[in-house]
């Protein structure tokens, strides 16, 4: 793939912040007078606007939206072009990419940009089969243990929502991720929203668009297929073997496998390839009325038809813990991400309308390496799996979650019944102390009152906490070298994104696989 860009900039620019009320946000003639006015120029001065950036502003009583917008005055601007070819790779030197993920399918792109020929091995399902397999999961608590909400074409983004935001800004070009998702059918606003979104109702579509153009260049993409060793020699790759019977050969091979797959971890331990335990953060899933979390951030009794539903980010230090939301979902849906038999997994989603009538949020208690005693590299990943175990055994199986009501959690109090919530294999009435660590669950207790104090409405008995929040990022870390991204051991392996302990996102993590493969081809 090549970009030509021509970008003639003779015309005079100007960027400036401008303020609407929600209902001007796409009245182009009230913002054009706002520009006027701001620059006090003449209206035939004006002749086209941009919109950079857009964001909300709530903290006043008067909500309103701040744009950033680039004016073009006494001249029209320069048409910028963007040509987007990609080469056919066909014949080209192979990339092995294990995982269909952000990160493996961007890292596949690259390749092809770079002249490599990618080469995805996907454990899990395309998204069409993918679907048959999370209805058995929320209607029959029935887990595919290769094909559920983290393992499949697209990865854990796909039916988790398809959130893009991100503080990766300087580790690579977020526009160009945002821009492959507008190319393969997402919506622009995603270039200018501070908060951008698909919505998991049309991220499969824009993965299945991206997986058809690494096809049409050249690439391969093979489904149900899991690696099941790494061939090395002399302390180099030279390929994989898959489905324990097969082998593909290649002497690059980006692990983009995120941060669910247990099994490579093991692997990779079982090889005397280095890695690294590495602290994470464990929780609940706080679900309350969207209604509540409306008044609060919106100071309203009833939302604006113009504004979306609201959001909010929560963090308190409690003695030397962090306590924080992670993953707010509005307008959401709580989702099972169980990976294997008899554990339970929260996690959140949202359509691109965020029209549900809930709200959730992780929210999660940080837990280091001094808190699980030992120097086993799998030891987080063995404490995270013990406590998604008693959380199913505390359901009752079926993959109904453990559950209490907020005020009754911090009171020690059993709830009498439960809120009706999103959760749709069913929630029980349980004492989450009995499943969540006790640092966890008191550092928990400590700080939901002390939300509460920021956010008017949220403490309340309204809200239902749904266990467990447990795979908030990587438990392991695969070691890699700073300026090539290789593993120190083994020349030809690029650890990348989420599983490796790189990344934290769908477009963190694609930046790290685009990082990856021109990795690779500075290697070459």
């Amino acid at each position: 793939m090549s970009y030509q860009d021509k970008n003639l900039t003779s015309c005079m620019q100007k960027d400036i912040e401008i303020t609407l009320l929600p209902h001007q946000l796409d009245q182009d003639e009230i913002i054009k007078n706002k520009l006027l006015e701001s620059l006090k120029l003449s209206e035939n001065r004006i002749k086209s606007f941009e919109i950079l950036k857009r964001s909300i502003d709530a903290r006043s009583r008067k909500v309103i939206f701040r744009l950033q917008v680039r004016v073009f005055i006494d001249e029209e601007p320069a048409i910028d072009i963007s040509v987007v070819t990609y080469q056919n790779v066909s014949d080209a030197k192979p990339v092995l990419i294990i995982g269909a993920g952000p990160s493996g399918l961007f890292a596949a792109l690259q390749c092809i940009e770079n002249g490599l020929k990618p080469i995805i091995i996907e454990r899990g399902k395309d998204v069409k089969q993918r679907r048959r397999d999370l209805a058995a999961i929320n209607k029959q608590g029935l887990v595919n243990t290769e094909s559920n909400y983290c393992y499949g074409e697209g990865g854990a983004g796909t039916y988790s929502d398809g959130k893009l935001y991100t503080r990766s800004n300087k580790r690579g070009d977020i526009n160009k991720v945002l821009q492959v998702f507008v190319d393969h059918g997402a919506e622009k606003d995603i270039m200018i929203d501070a908060r951008p979104h698909i919505g998991t109702n049309k991220l499969p579509h824009i993965i299945t668009a991206i997986k058809d153009t690494i096809l049409n260049a050249g690439g391969e993409v093979f489904f149900d297929t899991q690696m099941t060793d790494i061939i090395t020699e002399f302390g180099k790759v030279k390929g994989i073997e898959v489905n324990f019977e097969d082998k593909i050969y290649a002497d690059h091979l980006i692990l983009a496998t995120g941060h669910s797959a247990r099994d490579v971890y093991e692997l990779l331990h079982r090889k005397n390839i280095l890695i690294e335990a590495k602290p994470f953060a464990l929780g609940v899933r706080i679900e309350h009325p969207q209604e509540i979390i409306d008044g609060a951030q919106y100071h309203c009794d009833i939302r604006s038809e113009f504004l979306p539903p609201a959001y909010y980010s929560l963090v308190e230090q409690v003695g030397a813990r962090g306590v924080f939301s992670f993953c707010m979902c509005p307008g959401g849906i709580i989702a099972p991400c169980a990976t294997g038999e008899n554990e339970i997994v929260v996690n959140g989603w949202s359509p691109s309308k965020r029209n549900n009538p809930f709200a959730n949020s992780g929210t999660v208690v940080q837990v280091t390496l001094d808190d699980v005693q030992g120097y086993d590299p799998l030891r987080m990943l063995n404490f995270q799996s013990e406590i998604e175990k008693l959380a199913f055994e505390a359901g009752g199986g079926n993959l109904v979650a453990p559950a209490q009501r907020m005020i009754d959690f911090v009171n020690n109090k059993l709830s009498i019944d439960l809120p009706r919530n999103s959760y749709l294999p069913g929630t029980k009435s349980v004492m989450l102390d009995n499943i969540l660590p006790q640092f966890v669950s008191e550092s928990l207790k400590a700080a939901l009152p002390l939300f509460g104090k920021k956010m008017k409405g949220y403490y309340t008995n309204e809200a239902i906490l749904v266990g467990v929040e447990s795979r908030t990022s990587s438990t392991v870390r695969i070691p890699r070298d700073k300026e090539s991204y290789q593993h120190p051991q083994i020349k030809g392996l690029y650890p990348c994104a989420e599983g490796a302990g790189y990344a934290g996102g769908i477009v963190s993590a694609a930046i790290d696989g685009i990082n990856c493969a021109n990795a690779i081809l500075n290697s070459l």
